[in-house]
């Protein structure tokens, strides 16, 4: 269900920002599904995704907000790239069989509901206002929770025959998206990557394709 209804626009406005792992990961899923956009970009530090303006568009002051050409408003990464995947099926992101599509969804929410809502940059300043940590501490929580799933992840896409190049067979889908997104992350605090070789695989494929490197953090507008 879509959340709103403003004028059309163009083309697609991908409202984020270049660090966000969630605004990453739709930008992932445009570019695989070769979707140009314009480029709107909230700096969540300076609290710009509070601003009235934003909170207009997406009532929860969270990056990203995918603003389609009807005027819709999208919001919530998941929900976008399964969005683009129903609307622009080729390439397809999630496997047609139902027990294939249920393991790519499994694989991706490991990331993206077990690591991230945690690892959210609204938790870690919490962190630091009620209980006074330090970026230490703040490093130290992140790399705990990353830990706790990744071993679990790594486990499985070493073991399950439906790992291929991707994390399911040998073309990318909402699970690698999730995976590359949360590694770029991960780089910022300190995440030690030698425990988990097969995700690093996986990641380091990934980082050879166009969509991923053209979608990377650093090479946003708005980067710093």
């Amino acid at each position: 269900m879509t959340d709103s209804i403003i004028p059309a626009p163009a083309e697609p406005v991908l409202h984020n920002y270049f660090r966000s792992s969630t605004s990453y990961r739709v930008r992932i899923a445009l570019a695989l599904k070769g979707v140009a956009y314009a480029y709107e970009a909230y700096h969540l530090r300076k609290g710009e995704q509070r601003s009235e303006r934003y909170l207009a568009l997406n009532a929860q002051g969270l990056v990203p907000t995918l603003r389609w050409t009807d005027g819709h408003l999208y919001t919530q990464s998941l929900a976008i790239i399964e969005f683009l995947d129903e609307t622009i099926p080729n390439p397809s992101l999630l496997p047609k069989d139902p027990a294939e599509r249920a393991r790519v969804r499994s694989l991706a929410q490991m990331i993206a509901i077990d690591i991230h809502p945690i690892n959210n940059l609204r938790v870690l300043t919490e962190l630091r206002r009620r209980f006074g940590a330090d970026d230490a501490a703040v490093a130290d929580w992140f790399r705990h929770w990353v830990d706790e799933t990744f071993a679990a992840l790594e486990h499985r896409l070493a073991v399950e025959p439906g790992t291929g190049l991707f994390c399911h067979g040998d073309h990318p889908s909402l699970a690698d998206i999730c995976l590359a997104a949360q590694v770029a992350n991960n780089g910022r605090f300190g995440v030690e990557m030698a425990p988990y070789p097969t995700i690093q695989r996986i990641y380091d494929r990934c980082m050879t394709l166009p969509a991923f490197i053209s979608a990377a953090p650093g090479n946003q507008p708005d980067a710093e």
